[in-house]
């Protein structure tokens, strides 16, 4: 507690007009172990030829890993194409080219059960190409949770005279990747 309220005397120093400091209680780091952990399950399919590369992403949203099933929010698929991209053409849902780095970007508000196809579903993109084939590279994906973690972990004060006003459960995707 003596380390608790000195960060609280020096964040009210910080901002005097401030009704309420937020305090960072607990950070820790999940490694998970397989699909059944893991909250968004991936696939990703490549079929790369001398003059085009079919790629499909399927995704799967899992509640059952969080301790309390919620959205995935602001959800961002990327994954670099070589080969030498000419042309994008049947994008599915639409996506963002960047020529310049050479990779694609799908962005997802929200996924949940209550999305449509209950969180299932699938990325899809042809890539006309001048230098193939492709070679298939990792899926990195991003996404943030508010009000659930994986871990089940859960925080209370054992002791009178002190209380939490507000508890926020949150996680965030480290390093999520996919292979084909």
């Amino acid at each position: 507690m003596p380390s608790l309220i000195s960060h609280l005397k020096k964040v009210a120093e910080q901002k005097p007009q401030a009704t309420y400091y937020n305090v960072d209680m607990l950070k820790y780091q999940v490694s998970t172990n397989g699909l059944q952990s893991a909250p968004l399950n991936l696939a990703v399919s490549w079929r790369c030829e001398p003059t085009s590369t079919d790629l499909r992403i399927d995704y799967k949203y899992n509640g059952e890993a969080m301790s309390t099933p919620m959205a995935l929010n602001n959800v961002q698929f990327l994954i670099p194409i070589d080969g030498g991209v000419s042309k994008l053409q049947a994008v599915l849902p639409p996506a963002v080219w960047n020529a310049e780095q050479q990779r694609i970007l799908w962005k997802i508000p929200d996924i949940s059960k209550k999305s449509e196809n209950g969180g299932v579903g699938s990325l899809l993109a042809r890539f006309q190409l001048t230098e193939g084939p492709s070679k298939p590279a990792p899926l990195a994906v991003q996404f943030t949770s508010e009000g659930s973690n994986l871990s089940g972990c859960d925080i209370e004060l054992a002791g009178p005279g002190y209380r939490f006003s507000l508890v926020k459960k949150r996680f965030a995707a480290g390093k999520y990747l996919a292979d084909n």
